[in-house]
């Protein structure tokens, strides 16, 4: 029974881009497929950083690379070397990795301290010919890279672009891998009579020149998780690969040759102490969980149940807080509701106190008009005009009287008395009670009366009591002197209710209705902030509704006379007996 083939990827640096990578070096990966037997092998162009990552996500097994990058995986990954590549140029050298620093042939850019604050581009910070050889040379000669050009940038893969740079004048000078210069003018790129080499040496035996020294060349290297015989095959068969093959011609080497030693790559290292940015967190983190399953299963669940429960911790903490908060502020209200039947209770006796006080006065008033009306009648001599006037001072003391108890019963929460009454009279007495105030302060005052009227049943007294309370506060609102002042009263008798509006053109209102219609809360220098919590309570026992706000705030601004003022509805239902 045949075995399935292995598929195999190799990945190599697309130095000239990933097309080009393909067509060098797919000829060898076919060789490969052919000489080793159960396997077929795939090429992957790739950059530094993709080929590293690849190479740690086992998404190839094995990679051809300069020893810079193998050095760097090793110590983090296991890789083993299998053979080192013969160039195809310099009589087949396996020294052909160096750094190159190319100018325009026209800068004024001759040694190496003149690239002090200059622009620079190169391949990559891990590409051992295109920068850290550089980097290595300037070492030696005593300057700090780290600071020593004043502009550098890295465009990775391919090559080409780099050498435009300098050629566009887009930057002052390049570091190239070795032979990089020659190779594009030999394929009519460029012109070598453009540039320049910094710091040029020609070593022996080679055909091109280089500013720095040169390290081993690429090499193929293999994953720890390919299998021993598959690499033995492999290295076999590198070794067996002759110079006229199609696949060392195309790839561009003479062969393979046994690893050779890295030791100039590792004291370039260490003297730089160049180090790969260590792998992301969650790669160690999946590595680990890979070689301890148990161990990983159980941190991940206590990690889980951990989370869920500050997750619980700090819902309850929240939802404790809340009703710490809630509390706090009923607390608040509590004190406040407190202290306002404290001064509720203080006013309450001062109230009792001033009912006992006044109905002595009141009622000798009663008395002597009524005597004195009796007095005319009995002695003959009735004058109509003094009787009519002892008989308003009577009217009006037994109302006082009314008023006086009607306070103290809201103070003391007594039942109120309930009778069928006249609104449009309690309307119009309301609005005779005011006439000497209206002429004072010049204001305007009318009724318009809508529908068919009927009676009402409650407190007649302290339904009367709300309405004198809404128009003194609209005569407080009117300044001094001012002219124009007006007083609109609407009476709208509708099926089951009437509607009463009062309307006034002052500057409106300074707070918010709900807080003005809270105990204790007044506009007023000398008031006691009582007259719209009353009012309030009045209208409540009556089942009706009381609202009070800027006529801007009113929807149906239309309907209104005016926009600026203050507007008070009381609406009161209708007595099921009327």
């Amino acid at each position: 029974m045949r075995l399935p083939e292995l598929h195999l990827r190799v990945g190599v640096l697309a130095n000239h881009g990933v097309l080009q990578g393909k067509l060098r070096w797919q000829p060898m990966m076919d060789y490969l497929s052919e000489r080793v037997p159960g396997a077929n092998f795939e090429v992957v162009p790739l950059g530094f950083e993709e080929m590293s990552q690849q190479m740690l996500n086992h998404d190839i097994q094995f990679m051809i690379t300069n020893p810079g990058q193998y050095f760097n995986l090793s110590s983090n990954f296991p890789l083993s070397w299998l053979a080192t590549m013969k160039s195809r140029k310099h009589q087949g050298t396996t020294f052909a990795i160096g750094a190159t620093i190319i100018v325009r042939a026209d800068s004024n850019i001759y040694t190496l301290n003149d690239l002090r604050g200059k622009s620079i581009v190169a391949s990559g910070p891990q590409a051992l010919g295109g920068y850290q050889a550089a980097v290595g040379l300037l070492h030696k000669m005593g300057y700090s890279p780290e600071q020593y050009f004043g502009d550098l940038r890295f465009l990775g893969f391919p090559l080409e672009p780099i050498v435009y740079q300098v050629r566009d004048k887009t930057v002052e000078a390049a570091i190239t891998p070795f032979c990089t210069l020659e190779e594009m003018v030999e394929s009519g790129l460029v012109k070598k009579e453009d540039f320049r080499v910094i710091h040029p040496t020609l070593p022996k035996g080679y055909d091109c020149l280089v500013s720095t020294q040169l390290y081993p060349n690429w090499s193929f290297a293999a994953a720890d998780t390919v299998p021993t015989q598959i690499t033995r095959a492999i290295t076999q068969a590198l070794y067996d690969l002759e110079p006229d093959d199609e696949a060392a011609i195309s790839a561009k080497t003479m062969g393979w040759t046994a690893p050779v030693s890295q030791l100039k790559v590792i004291k370039l290292f260490k003297e730089l102490q160049l180090k790969t940015p260590p792998p992301p967190l969650y790669q160690t983190v999946l590595k680990w969980m890979e070689r301890n399953k148990e161990w990983g299963g159980a941190l991940l669940l206590l990690f889980l149940i951990s989370t869920v429960y500050h997750l619980w911790l700090e819902y309850k903490f929240r939802q404790k807080s809340e009703f710490l908060i809630d509390t706090e502020r009923q607390l608040q209200d509590k004190a406040l509701q407190l202290e306002r039947l404290q001064s509720t209770a203080i006013i309450g006796e001062i109230g009792s106190g001033l009912a006992h006080e006044l109905n002595q006065p009141i009622a000798a008033i009663t008395q002597y008009s009524e005597g004195g009306m009796m007095h005319l009648n009995n002695s003959g001599r009735a004058d109509a005009e003094t009787y009519e006037i002892l008989g308003k001072i009577n009217a009006q003391s037994i109302r006082a009287g009314a008023v006086v108890h009607r306070i103290r019963g809201l103070l003391k929460r007594r039942e109120t008395s309930e009778a069928l009454f006249d609104l449009d009279e309690v309307m119009n007495n309301a609005m005779v009670l005011f006439a000497t105030e209206f002429r004072r302060h010049s204001v305007e005052a009318n009724i318009t009366t809508q529908g068919t009227p009927f009676n009402l049943k409650g407190d007649e007294v302290g339904l009367s009591q709300v309405i004198a309370n809404i128009i003194k506060n609209s005569l407080d609102a009117f300044e001094e002197g001012e002219g124009d002042n007006r007083i609109c009263v609407n009476v709208s008798y509708q099926a089951e209710s009437v509607e009463i509006l009062f309307i006034d053109n002052g500057p409106g209102l300074l707070r918010s209705a709900s807080e003005l219609m809270a105990s204790f809360c007044s506009t007023k220098r000398d008031g006691l902030g009582l007259g719209l919590a009353i009012c309030k309570d009045v209208i409540s026992q009556h089942d009706g509704r009381f609202s009070i706000q800027n006529c801007s705030e009113i929807d149906n601004e239309q309907a209104l006379p005016w926009q600026q003022g203050c507007a008070v509805k009381i609406v009161l239902p209708k007595a099921s007996d009327s």
